[in-house]
Parts: structure tokens; sequence; C-alpha cells
């Protein structure tokens, strides 16, 4: 018996076999050069990625557990803490060329009174002639059209929460947007800046540790 050419090969009567993406054997031997050393780079390379992700989730866990802990210690000798009362926290350097954030972003979704305020919001734009308040109406049909596609554009919506429009129907429409807003939970982030002297603006590390 040859030895094994291959980590996920299988031996059939004395024969070395790959199962292929539809879950055919294929013979090793029929294999392609080429497709082997794109076959082995990949899975070199997957290994490194896995590696890496259980590092930065490794180091992730390690960040909040040692702000944690200064946390505590602040609470224990001095009776005071840092951060917000929702806990965001900013911890800087003393020559203010570091800096450690931690965000807590609520997560939302909306609920049918939004289908509600989009019908209401239609007749405003209805109303109104048809030169009047040009960007709103920009804004509607960029938020609206985003979400028949599957997704709401938070930022958009928002951005017509804070347009100030002295019309009963609108603050209704409004208010019945604000009726839709649903928390769903919360999401805590963790952000590190750089600059070379205090009188630079901070350059974001490209960490993407939210979802580590």
């Amino acid at each position: 018996m040859s030895e094994k050419p291959h980590p996920q090969a299988l031996d059939y009567n004395g024969h070395w076999y790959l199962r292929d993406a539809k879950g055919a054997l294929v013979p090793y031997s029929a294999i392609k050069p080429v497709d082997l050393l794109i076959d082995e780079l990949v899975r070199e390379l997957r290994a490194h990625a896995l590696d890496l992700a259980d590092r930065i989730r490794d180091f992730k866990q390690m960040g909040f557990e040692r702000v944690g802990s200064l946390n505590a210690l602040l609470a224990q000798d001095h009776g005071t803490s840092v951060g917000g009362a929702r806990g965001n926290i900013t911890l800087t350097s003393i020559d203010g060329c570091a800096k450690v954030q931690i965000a807590v972003s609520d997560r939302i979704t909306f609920g049918p009174e939004l289908q509600v305020a989009k019908g209401m919001i239609d007749e405003c734009l209805t109303g109104w002639s048809a030169t009047s308040h040009p960007y709103i109406r920009a804004l509607v049909d960029q938020v609206f059209t985003v979400e028949k596609e599957g997704a709401i554009s938070h930022t958009g919506i928002f951005q017509l929460l804070r347009v100030n429009i002295d019309d009963e129907a609108w603050q209704r429409a409004m208010d019945a947007i604000r009726a839709s807003i649903r928390p769903i939970g919360s999401k805590t982030y963790m952000r590190f800046q750089e600059r070379s002297s205090p009188d630079d603006d901070y350059r974001s590390i490209p960490l993407n540790i939210a979802k580590a």
C-alpha cells in the first residue's frame, strides 16, 4: 500500500481517491497537479486564518477582562470607575498617542408600525407641492427602496427622525416610526487608535474584533 498522498485521501481497493465538491470519488492519479497545488494553498491559508481567528478571540477576551479588572480596582480603591452608564469606555495613554475604546451599540429592528409610517409619509409627499422638500423626497426614496430589498437603512430612518418639519401629518408619521423601533439587544465593540503626536489625528488600528 502506497503512502497516503493527501490528508483527505480515501483508500478503496488499494487505490487513493478524493471527494470532489459534488461528493463524487475522483481517482487521485486523475487530479491535475495545478488543482492539487491550489488545494494545498487553500488548506494552508485556512489553517493560518483559523489560528489567527483563535488568537484574536483570545485577545478580545483578555482585553475585556483587563478593562474589567481596571474598573474593579478603581471601584475598590477610589469608589469610582471609568466609562459611562451604558458601558462606553475610553482609555488614553499619558502621551495621548494611544487610545482604547469600549463601545456599546444598541441593536434594533423595526415593527409593522414602519409600514404605517411609510403610508403616512407617502401622503405627506403627495400633499406637498412637487418642488417642496426635495431633500426629504430623495431621502424617503433611498430609505424605502433599500427596505424593499430586504434591509432597512437604519441611518436613513434616523435621518428622517431628525428632520424638523412643521406639519402635523409628518409629525404623526415620525411618531409611528418611533413606535416601530424594537430593541433586540446590544453589541460591545473594542476599538484601538493611535497617532504619532498629540497634534495628529487618530488612526484606527484595523482589527475586526466585533465578530471574533
